[in-house]
């Protein structure tokens, strides 16, 4: 199964509507992404900290969660101070460390550390059948968010044939190596996968439309409605429009 450790919760956050979160999502990631300014992205950051905390994650999985970014972020650091062009800042023994290299991987390093906060804090915390239907009525085109749904439902299944094909194959006393017999047997594996996911496919659409199915998911779960809609609407409406305003008034542009 995916793991959706956050998708479950009593928060602030979870009891927003799926669709004003993952509309806010991406106006605070297009912000944030097309910002420049280290106190706009500094801002940005802390804003997602806020969310996270308003949406009482535990701080364990978070930060699980953003060892990838942070590996990768690590690589950037290691590298590009040293081999971006540009003023020389200071000398690091024989590497001559550039200012532009400098501030853009701090700039690279707010940007994804923000956004990936924020995508815990508001997408994180929904299903994805709930993501899929959000977005259907945000009106996305209809055979993607049919996609995103039955990749969700079936790429179990699809992994289940797999682990029983992988079964047999040990049974019959396969073992792996670097040999043309294990490649070959690789291929007829993955071989076998298509076929039997092809079948499956078929079964299920002609199961589905003897059940009346028209091309459209419909969610059995309710959107939260009230007030605290309308609040968090305003104020993030007001943080976008302030990170906005700083990132015109107060950009401080790489050289």
């Amino acid at each position: 199964m995916i793991q959706e450790p956050f998708a479950t919760g009593n928060s602030p956050i979870h009891r927003l509507n799926p669709t004003l979160r993952v509309t806010t999502a991406a106006a605070y990631s297009f912000l944030v992404a097309l910002a420049h300014g280290l106190p706009t992205l500094a801002t940005a950051l802390l804003l997602a900290i806020i969310l996270v905390f308003f949406a009482r994650l535990e701080l364990k999985k978070v930060m699980q969660r953003l060892t990838i970014v942070l590996g990768f972020l690590l690589l950037i650091w290691a590298f590009l101070p040293w081999t971006y062009k540009g003023e020389i800042w200071f000398h690091l023994g024989p590497l001559a460390i550039s200012r532009p290299g400098v501030m853009l991987c701090l700039e690279i390093s707010l940007k994804s550390i923000a956004i990936l906060l924020a995508m815990i804090a508001l997408v994180s915390t929904m299903t994805t059948a709930r993501i899929g239907h959000a977005l259907n009525r945000l009106h996305l085109p209809g055979k993607l968010i049919y996609l995103i749904l039955i990749t969700y439902r079936y790429i179990f299944v699809i992994e289940q044939e797999y682990q029983r094909l992988m079964r047999a194959a040990r049974i019959r006393n396969f073992c792996p190596g670097t040999n043309l017999h294990t490649y070959r047997t690789y291929a007829y594996l993955l071989g076998m996968l298509f076929v039997r996911s092809a079948e499956r496919a078929k079964r299920v659409h002609e199961a589905m439309i003897c059940r009346g199915f028209s091309g459209k998911f419909y969610s059995l779960q309710e959107n939260p409605q009230g007030h605290q809609n309308y609040i968090f609407a305003l104020l993030m409406s007001l943080s976008l429009l302030g990170l906005a305003v700083l990132e015109i008034n107060f950009t401080v542009m790489l050289p």
